[in-house]
């Protein structure tokens, strides 16, 4: 299964960036990890964005349905159980992403009801799903 997280302008901070690098080095033993970095202003950049046809597109959202790690982990392993191809998880910027974009998504999920800004919210989403994999393969990081 790939993982591909799309995010809608870049990650400034040198830290975070780092994190979630070591987080996407690590997610990679267990999947293929994809990250594209979008241009907020860019239009083009939207549109050339392609998705498999059978990819679940899922939205970081405050609306959406919030789950506990271990919730999160068992939806991950489900869904690559059921021979899902591709996972694109979509985290915004501060303003989001464009209307015609999330109507793609499939489903929305919130990360937390607190707001983080969103170079965090990046992180975070990172190491969620570094903590998912390593759940459902018994690793004792999550503990």
């Amino acid at each position: 299964m790939k993982i591909h997280l799309v995010t809608l302008g870049k990650t400034r901070r040198p830290e975070i960036r780092a994190l979630i690098g070591d987080y996407l080095a690590r997610i990679g033993r267990f999947a293929e990890v994809q990250l594209t970095e979008l241009r907020e202003d860019s239009a083009v950049s939207l549109r050339k964005l392609a998705f498999d046809s059978a990819a679940i597109i899922v939205l970081l959202d405050d609306a959406g349905r919030p789950q506990t790690s271990a919730q999160f982990a068992k939806w991950l392993g489900e869904t690559r159980d059921r021979g899902t191809r591709e996972v694109v998880l979509l985290c915004g910027g501060a303003e989001g992403f464009p209307e015609a974009l999330r109507r793609r998504a499939t489903q929305k999920l919130s990360l937390s009801s607190l707001t983080f800004s969103h170079e965090l919210a990046r992180a975070m989403l990172a190491e969620q799903l570094y903590r998912a994999f390593a759940i459902l393969a018994g690793h004792p990081y999550p503990k």
